[in-house]
């Protein structure tokens, strides 16, 4: 037993993972605010909001997602995409699983001669309108496929559709239906009673924009343009109307809102937005006009006047930009996406009526979702229980987001917290942020970016606050690495009581100007910090730098392929790691909780550096201890785990992760240098590695956007493997007690089920070579007879392929000829043609791979017997011809006793 813990490996499993549900393009949203529909790369996701589980994935067609949309119910999902394909899915819930949607492709069109741009359904689910690139409005009937309308005269790209109905006088019905069914076929009569109008009098339009800024109001009834509508000058990008109101609004990138009156078609008010328009509509009973566009802002706009309600909001940066707005009924509220993926979730309760004011704030933010993180730079755990993940996602702010899900995450519709969703945004920085660093409490985070500065963020989950506490400015150029301290205080201090009052003592960070810098900070600090002394490092950029966990010295990484070892106090290099063939691209002193107890030396330092290996160095006296090397793209990211043996007879040193380009991360231990596990959930660069050192819990995230939380299994892997021995050991004894007693029966029964081989081929072996065989038998026993004809199908497909193994081996063969013999005779052909492989078994093949295998080897059996026969007639002749000369002999040679001494010729 010792041996196995000394051979124990560490290994981790896969529990959750955060992955982006919209990388861009377009997005839909089912009736009930639940179900989002979006595009992913070329697939096309579906999403639930209220808990952000992935509900179903439909896999592209090779090309890019231009057009996507549901049904108000969710019954119903279409795609269109750059091939000019048009797919239609239904969407039913999953038996097995409630988790899931089943998508099930009803058809594929090609609807255009050129890709859809724009989809629009009608509110009962039953209509589709697609327009295209090519210019022409096509309307659909969903369930049955086919097209019902096709309108000609946009002179350009079909950019906004909008279904709607409006209220007609009444006529003579009787008289126009006859005459459309003169005109039409019947399937198309059935449309047109369903499309005509409703008890109520109502007839169904369908407004068309398009890129020339005209909009036609089509009359699905007359099949012809009722209007024209031509007062926009660049692309219409929404339509929009109210039966309320009797007016369409419409929303172009000309930067004006025009209400157009449904009676007269013509304008009613027209509203310079001063920003280009993406999504324009009604809401609050029609009284008020959203819109949102490249400002990145939502703003409202009274009905009745055309004025601004909101108050003035700064523009966004380019990346702000609204690109499209939902309406969320679960929650009452409005969905603004976002250029950056993220989607914004604002109340709407501060304009709920009885609306009178004259102004408003604009509204709340409720909630984000961010979509995809992007590529993940760098992450940390914040909060005092490490449930919250600060992630630094390529960009200039900060996400915060949950690593637990709240119990009614799933009751309480949008503003539950499940795992991943947002939590908090940190906004700041004007460039992208390259490193970020946590202290010991979690509750104060150092940021450094590429505009030259590093914040310092004061975070208090309880409160819902997170604040910039500090602003770092003095390095020239920008910061690439921050380290704060992560010594924990006397739990008498007031440090430790109370740490959102006490930030860290210092910070230290590094940049491309090849410098490094401490901050030193104070309870009372001011907003801007100066640096209490600035030190020229390295040759090139550096890239990492760390603090040790006594927080009197830190390490700083460099391009320069070398790590220096500095006094924190002045900032002097005590000490230098050479020995890296390339950049260092990151560097971690051994924290406390990574020591093993009683530990003589002053500490490890481990480096991991472009040149692909990851290197372990001595603090006594900077010697390379360990090469690790086993990545094959740079190592990027390190990471000590927790020291956590099983028990006492655990041999296994202290662990260190490292992330790297290859997308692996791999797990080592630090005294033998031995690679204990290997972790793939990435299929890009892994960037970002940050461990529990509590739980030993592993985040990782990469350039794939994907972030992954990886769980110690450590334990339960070994209990699992020693019950699974325990287990085999009793089985096998149990095997041999029955073998030994002659219950063949239960004996092959068992060896099937152990699927032990040899074991199998023995019982069979002294079945067939018994001296005394059960007269009637075909293997030797009735009761193997017996056993052989009743078996499952899963223990017959196992069978036959060990019987295939023997059979290539000429002195098993015999044994399995026997057998195989036995099986055939004991059931039909067409049992034995349905069998299956199970599991892993077989996967090379199927029943007839198989059966040609020991077809095969069975002829050469045969051949080699028939040439083996043919070999004993020249043997018995030999044999013949050799007693016929020994009769000779025995002739010739006793002559003497009867006085011949010559030879003696016999003639008849």
């Amino acid at each position: 037993m010792a041996a196995q813990r000394g051979a124990m490996k560490t290994t981790y499993a896969l529990e959750r993972t955060i992955q982006p549900i919209y990388s861009g393009g377009s997005v839909s949203l089912s009736e009930d605010g639940r179900i989002f529909a979006a595009c992913l790369g070329e697939d096309a996701m579906l999403t639930d909001l209220h808990n952000g589980r992935e509900l179903g994935r439909i896999e592209g067609d090779g090309e890019p997602i231009t057009a996507l949309i549901l049904t108000p119910s969710a019954s119903h999902l279409i795609v269109c995409s750059r091939s000019a394909s048009m797919r239609i899915y239904s969407i039913l819930p999953d038996e097995d699983d409630h988790d899931q949607l089943q998508l099930q492709l009803l058809r594929s069109l090609r609807p255009h001669s050129s890709p859809v741009v724009t989809l629009a359904v009608d509110k009962t689910g039953t209509l589709l309108a697609t327009g295209g690139a090519d210019g022409l409005v096509k309307v659909w009937d969903i369930r049955a496929g086919y097209t019902t309308h096709t309108f000609h005269s946009h002179g350009g790209v079909v950019s906004a559709l909008h279904f709607f109905q409006v209220e007609v006088a009444t006529r003579d019905g009787a008289n126009d239906k006859s005459k459309k069914r003169k005109r039409t076929q019947s399937r198309q009569d059935e449309v047109d009673d369903a499309t005509q109008k409703d008890e109520s009098g109502l007839e169904f339009r369908l407004a068309s924009g398009a890129e020339d800024g005209k909009i036609r109001i089509w009359d699905l009834h007359k099949r012809k343009s009722a209007a024209i509508l031509d007062s926009h000058v660049s692309v219409v990008r929404s339509l929009q109307y109210s039966s309320t109101q009797n007016m369409l609004v419409s929303g172009s990138r000309d930067k004006t809102l025009i209400l157009w009156d449904a009676g007269t078609w013509k304008p009613k008010r027209t509203v310079a937005a001063l920003e280009a328009l993406e999504n324009v509509g009604f809401t609050v009973q029609d009284q008020i006009i959203f819109s949102g566009g490249e400002n990145g802002r939502i703003r409202l706009w009274s009905t009745a006047t055309g004025h601004e309600l909101t108050s003035e909001q700064e523009p966004g940066l380019e990346t702000d930009a609204i690109v499209d707005i939902l309406y969320d009924s679960s929650s009452s509220s409005l969905i603004s996406v976002h250029a950056d993926q993220v989607l914004a979730f604002h109340s709407l309760e501060p304009v709920l009526l009885p609306f009178v004011q004259d102004s408003v704030a604009p509204l709340p933010i409720f909630r984000r979702v961010s979509g995809t993180h992007d590529e993940v730079i760098d992450l940390s755990y914040v909060g005092a229980d490490k449930s919250l993940l600060a992630l630094n996602t390529n960009s200039e702010d900060v996400r915060i987001v949950t690593l637990q899900s709240s119990p009614s995450a799933s009751d309480t519709g949008a503003a539950g917290r499940y795992f991943g969703a947002d939590v908090a945004l940190l906004k700041g920085h004007d460039d992208l942020i390259i490193s970020m660093d946590v202290d010991w409490s979690g509750h104060w985070l150092a940021t450094a970016s590429k505009d030259n500065t590093a914040r310092l963020w004061r975070l208090d989950p309880k409160e819902e606050s997170y604040t910039c506490a500090a602003v770092l400015t003095g390095h020239a150029e920008s910061l690439g690495a921050i380290a704060l301290p992560h010594a924990v205080p006397q739990e008498s201090s007031a440090a430790f009581k109370d740490p959102l009052s006490h930030p860290p003592p210092f910070i230290i960070t590094g940049s491309q100007d090849r410098t490094v810098k401490r901050w030193d900070t104070s309870k009372d600090m001011k907003q801007k910090l100066r640096a209490k002394y600035t030190r020229k490092a390295h040759d090139k950029d550096i890239n990492a730098v760390d603090i040790d966990p006594s927080g009197t010295l830190f390490a700083s990484a460099s391009q320069d392929r070398t790590v220096k070892i500095h006094s924190a106090a002045e900032g002097e290099a005590v000490g230098v790691l050479r020995g890296h063939r390339r950049g260092v691209w990151t560097v971690k002193f051994q924290p406390k909780e990574s020591q093993a107890p009683g530990s003589s030396n002053k500490g490890l330092i481990a480096t991991g550096s472009a040149d692909k290996t990851v290197k372990i160095w001595s603090l006594a006296d900077y010697s390379c201890l360990l090469t690790l090397e086993g990545h094959s793209n740079s190592v990027l990211k390190l990471a000590w785990l927790p020291y956590r043996p099983v028990d006492a007879r655990d041999k296994r040193g202290p662990q260190l992760s490292s992330a790297a380009g290859d997308g692996l991360v791999k797990i080592w231990d630090s005294v033998s240098g031995e690679s204990m596990s290997t972790l793939d959930n990435h299929t890009d660069r892994v960037w970002a590695l940050a461990s529990n050192g509590t739980t030993g819990a592993l985040i990782s995230g990469g350039a794939d956007s994907v972030i992954s939380l990886w769980t110690d299994t450590t334990s339960a892997t070994l209990e699992a493997a020693t019950n699974a021995q325990t287990e085999r050991v009793e089985l096998d004894q149990k095997l041999q007690n029955y073998a030994y007693s002659g219950n063949y029966r239960e004996a092959i029964t068992l060896a099937l089920q152990m699927d032990q081989p040899g074991r199998l081929f023995s019982l069979f072996k002294s079945v067939i070579e018994n001296e005394t065989p059960d007269e009637g038998s075909m293997s030797g026993l009735i009761a193997v007879d017996d056993v052989l004809s009743n078996l499952a199908d899963e223990q017959l497909y196992k069978l036959l392929l060990r019987l295939r193994d023997w059979n290539t081996n000429v002195r098993s063969a015999p044994v399995a000829q026997k057998i195989l013999w036995t099986i055939v005779k004991s059931y039909p052909a067409s049992k034995l043609a349905n069998l299956k492989p199970i599991g892993k078994v077989g996967a090379k093949g199927g029943l007839k791979d198989i059966l040609d295998a020991i077809r095969a080897y069975s002829e050469r059996h045969y051949k080699r017997i028939e040439e083996l026969v043919d070999e004993s007639y020249l043997l018995d002749f030999t044999l013949g011809e050799m007693d016929e000369v020994g009769d000779m002999l025995t002739i010739t040679n006793n002559t003497s006793r009867i006085g011949i001494n010559g030879d003696v010729v016999m003639v008849d």
